[in-house]
Formats: structure tokens, C-alpha cells, sequence
């Protein structure tokens, strides 16, 4: 039975995972077709991880409530409806609305997931299933930019949302079965009892977090110490509620432990340090390298090609060691692999770029699975729910600041080189500029990757 239930969640988390890849090769053409600047364009991704990251503790929260089963199914409904609209969107700001919708399915699918592979494993082999689980998610990372450039090519990017449907379709069609044999919802805690100031506080908090950043460099100074003082007074708010209420929207008891700050902390610096490399590489690709959205998505493919191998192997090794070599270790790769990538030229070899890419994917790969299953073998089962919730909060915010970190730190890099100009308006002649753009980008958040390298290390197996 471990086995349908991880292939059931392996399925939701290969559909999720290959939509984000697609959208990023997607990126460009999107640009083209609306003629918006990457600052507005870039919402298409943010407003998906937004949605994600402020409303994936709720959903963790529900699944203890309502059940795992009935919250994992629904997300697979709401994503697929939403699919279906996006690829009809007539405007750019549709298209975002849209995405808010198809980021709620998702989230309610990452809440419950992990909470179901925990329910279906034993505790001596849950670092094996989350590694299993990797395998879906590198399957969905290297299928979709292959799947994402040949659709663009033949046709537009508004395939790329249709082509999901068969498959969330028959996800949804073996879960209803599979649940009908076997009742997940025997796990749920029925509770009447909810965080509603708690949740509304953390989506102020959160969403005011990435307006801030997407906004800065547009205001004045005043702008910028206003915002910084209303982020720490909104910060404070969520705390103290957080700390007078029970039941908490925000488990802070578990905070009290390392090993469980630490893994949140070094998950979202982890996923914030890939998603800048994801969302930044297609424009190198096609502005700078003239490929096509085919061949695009054949390089972009080094990284989950990288996760495919590796993941399972980091998992059972988890099992074995435990996680502080393991996890630390990946991070340094990562960290190394950024560096590497802030040495590009325009007329870096293909070949030597995916050799790169393939050493992001290796430390992503040999940190996921470890830092999951060192958070979730060692909490109560009351907490399940909610830890997972949180770690998926953390991937996505870690994601969410990722892709606005890529669009605003370049942009103001592009502007600051070329004296103004914006990347949608982008020239052959402008290729010097871009890579200058580029490798300070890539610098930056390759020093942020050293943080979580250094933070790692402090956990305790």
C-alpha cells in the first residue's frame, strides 16, 4: 500500500514541479506577446509562489483537521480548472489572476503530501520515500522545459497550461480510488478551532515583504525606511499573536529546537539560490545565445537530470548517517556551482553551462531529501500536518524570493549598466550589458548561499 500512496503523491508533486520548469522557459515568449517590462512579467511566477507561500500553512493545518486525502484531491481539481483558464488568458493581468488560483491547488497538494508519504512510511524508511518522492520532483523538472520548448515552438506557451490536464485528470481519477480503499481521513484531527488573526497576519507580512521588494527601487529613500518599519512592526504582530493564541497558526515550540529553525531557514535559502538561476538562464539562452525554446529547455534539463540520480541515493544515505554532513555538504555545492555560473561569457560553451548546472542539481538534490526527513522524523504526530505545511512555506518562500530577487537585483543591474534601459526593449548590441547584469546577479545571491552553508553546519543529527 506505501507504494500507491507514494506513487499518488509522487504524481501531484511531478505535475506541480513541471508546470514552475515550463513557466520559466516560458518567460520570454510571454514577454514578447504582452510587450510588459520583466518587472510585471515576472508576476506570472510570483504570483504562483505568492499564493503558495501565504496559504500553504493553512492548508497544512486543514489536513490534520479535514483530512490529508480530501485536501490533496481537491488541490488536484482547483489545479487543473485553473490550468484550463490560464491557457485562455487574453491579457497579462488575467493570465497573473489566474495563477493565484492554480497556486492555491498546488499548495493544498504540497501541504498534504509529505504528511501522507509520512502516514504510508515506516520511520526507519522515510528518508527512502522523500528521497523516492526527489524522483517525481527532478522527473518534473527535466520533462518540463523539453515539454515547455517543443509546445512553444510548434505552437505558443499557452499549450504548456493544456498540456497538464490528462495528467492532473488521471492523478485525480487513482487518489479518488485509491482513498475510497484505503481512509486517509482516520488521521484527521476534527477541530472547530482555527488561527484566523494569525493566518490574515501572515499573509499581511508576507505579501508585504514582496511588494516591498518589488516597489524599492522605484521610491525614495522615505519609501524605503517607511516600508522596512511597517515589515517590522507587521513581523512583530504575527509573533505576538502567534505566542498568546492556542491552537497557533505558527507551532513556535518547535522553533525552540535547532534542528528545526535551521532546516526551515536553509530549505528557503536552498530553493531561493536555484530559482535565481532558473528564472534568470532562459533570457542568457535566447537573448544573449539566440537558442530556441526547444534547445533552451534541453539545457535547462541538466538540472533535474542531475536531482534524477541523486535523490534516492541522498535519501537512503540519510538513513544511514543522518543529516549535517549530508545537508551541509549539498549547500556548499550549491554555493560552488554559483560561483562557477557568475564566470559565465556569452560565448560560454554549452557543453561547460550544463556542467554547472548539473552541480547545482547535485547539491539541490543531496540537501532536499535529508533536511525534509530531519524535520519530519523527529515531531510528534499532532505536528505532522503543520511541519509539513511549514516546510513546503519555506521551499516556496525561499522560491517566491528567489524569482523576485532574480527580476529586481538584475533589472536594477541592467539599468545601473546600460543607463536605463529595460531588459524588454533588449538589443544584440546590449550583450555585454546583460552578462555584466548577469554575473553580479548571480554573485550576489551565491553570497547568500554561503549563509545557509554556514547556518547548516550548527544542526545537530
Amino acid at each position: 500500500m506505501k507504494w500507491r500512496m507514494l506513487l499518488l503523491v509522487g504524481g501531484g508533486v511531478f505535475l506541480s514541479t513541471m508546470d514552475s520548469s515550463m513557466i520559466n522557459v516560458a518567460l520570454p515568449s510571454i514577454m514578447r506577446t504582452f510587450s510588459a517590462p520583466l518587472v510585471a512579467v515576472q508576476w506570472v511566477v510570483l504570483i504562483y509562489l505568492l499564493t503558495i507561500t501565504v496559504t500553504l500553512l493553512f492548508w497544512g493545518m486543514a489536513s490534520d483537521r479535514l483530512g490529508k486525502d480530501t485536501i490533496y484531491l481537491t488541490g488536484i481539481g482547483v489545479f487543473t480548472v485553473a490550468s484550463i483558464c490560464c491557457s485562455v488568458a487574453p491579457d497579462l493581468w488575467v493570465l497573473v489572476s489566474v495563477r493565484f488560483f492554480q497556486g492555491l491547488g498546488a499548495a493544498m497538494m504540497m501541504a498534504s503530501g509529505p504528511g501522507i508519504i509520512r502516514d504510508a512510511f515506516p520511520r526507519r524508511e522515510l528518508g527512502r520515500g522523500l528521497g523516492l518522492v526527489g524522483i517525481a520532483t527532478s522527473a518534473g523538472l527535466m520533462t518540463g522545459p523539453v515539454i515547455s520548448g517543443m509546445l512553444i515552438t510548434a505552437y505558443s506557451w499557452r499549450m504548456i497550461f493544456l498540456v497538464t490536464v490528462p495528467i492532473s485528470m488521471a492523478i485525480l481519477v487513482f487518489g479518488y480510488r485509491l482513498i475510497k480503499e484505503v481512509d486517509l481521513s482516520q488521521a484527521a484531527v476534527p477541530s472547530p478551532r482555527f488561527d484566523f488573526a494569525g493566518a490574515a497576519l501572515w499573509v499581511v507580512l508576507v505579501v508585504s515583504l514582496i511588494l516591498y521588494a518589488h516597489f524599492l527601487p522605484a521610491f525614495s529613500w522615505r519609501f524605503g525606511l517607511g516600508g522596512a518599519l511597517w515589515l517590522l512592526v507587521a513581523a512583530a504582530l504575527f509573533v505576538w499573536s502567534e505566542r498568546v493564541r492556542t491552537p497557533a497558526l505558527l507551532p513556535l515550540h518547535l522553533f525552540a529546537k535547532s534542528y528545526y529553525h535551521i532546516g526551515l531557514f536553509t530549505a528557503a535559502v536552498s530553493f531561493g539560490s536555484l530559482f535565481v538561476v532558473l528564472v534568470l538562464l532562459p533570457f542568457y539562452l535566447d537573448y544573449v545565445r539566440g537558442l530556441s525554446t526547444h534547445l533552451i529547455g534541453l539545457v535547462m534539463m541538466a538540472v533535474p537530470l542531475s536531482l534524477f540520480i541523486v535523490s534516492p541515493a541522498s535519501g537512503a544515505l540519510y538513513d544511514r548517517f543522518g543529516g549535517r554532513l549530508l545537508t551541509t555538504g549539498g549547500l556548499l555545492v550549491c554555493f560552488v556551482s554559483l560561483l562557477l555560473l557568475a564566470m559565465t561569457k556569452a560565448d560560454t560553451p554549452l557543453v561547460v553551462m550544463c556542467g554547472k548546472l548539473v552541480l547545482l542539481g547535485m547539491g539541490q538534490s543531496m540537501f532536499l531529501a535529508p533536511n525534509t526527513a530531519s524535520l519530519l522524523a523527529r515531531i510528534k504526530d499532532d505536528d505532522a500536518g503543520v511541519t509539513a505545511g511549514l516546510l513546503a512555506t519555506s521551499r516556496n518562500l525561499g522560491m517566491l524570493c528567489g524569482a523576485a530577487f532574480a527580476g529586481i537585483v538584475f533589472a536594477a543591474w541592467f539599468g545601473w549598466f546600460s543607463g536605463g534601459d529595460e531588459l524588454y526593449a533588449y538589443r544584440p548590441e546590449q550583450s555585454s550589458v546583460f552578462m555584466d547584469s548577469f554575473q553580479a546577479t548571480l554573485l550576489c545571491a551565491a553570497t547568500v548561499s554561503l549563509s545557509a552553508v554556514l547556518v547548516s553546519w550548527q544542526r545537530d543529527d
